[in-house]
């Protein structure tokens, strides 16, 4: 069982690509970060007799482990809907202090923006699909938005074919990102695909789920 801070760190660190902190100088507080991204996933430091771990917690849960243990209480000195203050007084079963590092663990390394970036990939030669079609692929239809702005942001417009997409009722984007008003129009009828005033016709273009491809491009 986890009971020390040795142990909790231990589990912290065998996740890949993870090192271990003390930014404050201080050795009551001791970090686990991921190295992707420097942010750290992992929380430990001890108080009022026991050591507590903060974990990153998705909203949606945060309540149910709340509610599910006395010793899980809002996330101490942290934002309270995006993180979960572990005490360890040993009321907690291992499995469940394990799970809620793991969770804390993925939602630290989740990188959305390459998410959408690999769904776009998959829209095949010829085809297109709507923001929410690509956010759907990415993992969460209700990211519609972050997709735009990915596109707006997108590293690689050779292979990444942000052109492909267009809104829920086949329409372009005004101002295309890349080569401005009229690029994407052309892009698209390069392909094979008809535009008519700004718009293409979903129902003879629009990708099937069974369509989609690693990238064809």
């Amino acid at each position: 069982m986890i009971k020390t801070r040795e142990q909790a760190l231990k589990y912290g660190l065998s996740f890949p690509d993870t090192y271990l902190d003390a930014p404050f100088h201080d050795n009551n507080w001791q970090l686990v970060r991921f190295s992707g991204n420097d942010k750290a996933f992992l929380w430990t430091y001890e108080r009022n007799g026991y050591i507590n771990l903060n974990v990153k917690v998705d909203p949606d849960k945060a309540f149910f482990w709340r509610d599910a243990y006395a010793s899980v209480t809002a996330g101490y000195h942290q934002n309270k809907e995006h993180w979960n203050t572990i005490i360890l007084d040993g009321s907690i079963p291992d499995k469940d202090i394990k799970l809620m590092i793991r969770d804390s663990y993925r939602l630290v390394t989740d990188n959305p923006s390459k998410r959408i970036y690999e769904a776009v990939k998959r829209i095949p030669y010829g085809h297109v699909a709507t923001y929410a079609q690509v956010a759907e692929m990415a993992g969460d239809r209700k990211m519609a938005r972050a997709v735009g702005n990915a596109l707006h942001r997108n590293p690689d417009p050779d292979n990444i074919p942000c052109f492909r997409v267009v809104n829920s009722k086949g329409e372009l984007a005004g101002e295309f990102a890349f080569g401005g008003a009229g690029a994407q129009a052309r892009l698209l009828e390069a392909e094979g695909i008809e535009v008519a005033e700004g718009r293409v016709d979903l129902k003879k273009y629009q990708m099937k789920e069974n369509e989609s491809e690693s990238g064809d491009i």
